[in-house]
């Protein structure tokens, strides 16, 4: 394609290593000439952030750990420092205790369900609004879910909530950036194999069933699911906003697989 995102600058949120999905888009980004910014969580992720982002010609990165009150704001002004606008950020942030993801939903203690509820969705909200006033020319957040949201799926259990709860901001957070010409959309992926995926029970099930019964009869790519990621954060999609968009073969159209 050549130039999709030259002259526009984001900000990834999330990259936990080279096989993380925000990653993947981040590296369609750099390829299509976006200049890029970089946060990760702790000292022990900026070794492993820091290095992928020069890989992809980035000098900035900052720590922000969106569980702390206010560290949207803090990271968005620490970006002050270094431009003075934003054209799209991708926020690929979630977390669940692992307990919580076993067994009976109603089991969730209430700790484990605010955390996860705080992180995997209100940490979205909260770096829109303070983006905004960066995103002077209008652009795109975009934030990563997952079919679980929708429907029910093994080991899922809370975070399956919080997804909901994030893909119900993306349309309401649509309406209130949208007369700013700022667009907002998920981008949910098949099963792909990323350190966060694994960490969830049965990923291997999931995994060959999604691939089993897609109609494309496998899973997307890191590669194919970071060129989404680059469709909607480029002006290829300026006219889509509170959406969910798939990369997953398919797969969610699927209600009773066709027998065998």
């Amino acid at each position: 394609m050549g130039g999709l995102l030259n002259g526009k600058r984001g900000l990834i949120m999330g990259v936990a290593n080279d096989r993380s999905i925000a990653y993947g888009v981040a590296k369609a980004a750099a390829a299509e000439g976006a200049e890029l910014a970089f946060t990760y969580q702790n000292d022990m992720m900026a070794k492993r952030v820091v290095p992928l982002a020069e890989g992809l010609g980035s000098s900035i990165t900052m720590a922000n750990d969106v569980s702390e009150e206010g560290s949207a704001e803090r990271v968005i002004t620490e970006l002050r420092n270094h431009w003075d606008r934003l054209d799209f950020v991708v926020h690929a942030l979630a977390f669940a205790d692992k307990e919580a993801l076993k067994g009976d939903y109603m089991e969730v203690e209430h700790k484990a369900f605010m955390d996860s509820m705080l992180i995997s969705a209100f940490s979205f909200t909260e770096i829109a609004k303070a983006a905004r006033p960066m995103m002077t020319a209008g652009g795109s957040l975009i934030t990563l879910t997952y079919l679980g949201a929708q429907r029910i799926t093994p080991n899922y259990n809370v975070m399956g909530v919080a997804k909901a709860a994030l893909e119900a901001s993306v349309r309401y957070l649509a309406v209130d950036l949208g007369g700013e010409g700022i667009r907002v959309n998920g981008l949910s992926a098949g099963p792909v194999k990323t350190l966060a995926g694994a960490a969830i029970g049965g990923a291997r099930h999931v995994f060959r069933h999604a691939e089993t019964h897609a109609p494309l009869g496998r899973n997307p790519d890191m590669d194919e699911v970071g060129r989404a990621g680059l469709y909607l954060a480029s002006d290829l999609s300026s006219g889509v906003t509170g959406e969910i968009h798939y990369v997953d073969g398919g797969y969610h159209h699927i209600g009773v697989p066709r027998e065998e």
